[in-house]
């Protein structure tokens, strides 16, 4: 059934956080499809090695994604 995957760099979330990642997108897609698709949507959240990511020929690593999160 449905399925979201969420990417983050390593390290700049919690587990805490990741399970809230996981509840808040479950909830916002049980408010758009409704609770019978709810109740079967897979949600995974994969951790980016450091290094291992980029975009416009810019590597990130753990310490921009920690930057980024400082700046709001």
């Amino acid at each position: 059934m449905p399925a979201i995957d969420i990417q983050l760099l390593e390290g700049v979330f919690s587990p805490e956080e990741h399970a809230r990642l996981i509840e808040e997108v479950t909830a916002g897609f049980r408010r758009v499809a409704g609770e019978t698709l709810a109740a079967n949507l897979s949600v995974r959240v994969h951790e980016i090695r450091s290094g291992a990511w980029g975009y416009g020929g810019t590597v990130l690593r753990t310490e921009d994604g920690q930057a980024m999160r400082e700046r709001g």
